[in-house]
């Protein structure tokens, strides 16, 4: 992919894997924020989170998420029935890649995870 700002930091972070346990809105907002403060992020607002609570398609009930940050913002998808998540970091500031697979791992209690950095 051709760099078209380089001038502009930008470091993206997709992490997907299925998690254990009970979820709801709750551990959804405990994320955001926890995985915001472990990589020293600075969020600004509160995060908003909604939930098609029955409308749609069942395969598609779950979570979406998004918290700002100072530095752009992370977003959570959850699918309920699979148990699977997907979470996008993305930020005009260098974090610690690993560092952020690691706890997002540990936080959902992800048997293993895929991520994709660009």
């Amino acid at each position: 992919m051709k760099d078209l700002a380089p001038d502009i930091t930008r470091l993206r972070l997709l992490v997907e894997g299925y998690y254990s346990g009970p979820m709801d809105e709750a551990r959804v907002k405990a994320y955001l924020l926890g995985v915001a403060d472990e990589l020293g992020l600075r969020v600004y607002g509160e995060p908003t989170i909604h939930s098609p609570a029955g409308t749609g398609s069942a395969h598609n009930q779950g979570f979406d998420a998004f918290v700002p940050l100072i530095d752009s913002g992370i977003s959570l998808y959850v699918w309920s029935r699979q148990c699977f998540f997907s979470t996008l970091l993305y930020t005009c500031k260098s974090f610690d890649i690993d560092t952020a697979c690691r706890f997002t791992q540990s936080y959902f209690g992800a048997h293993e995870v895929e991520h994709s950095a660009f």
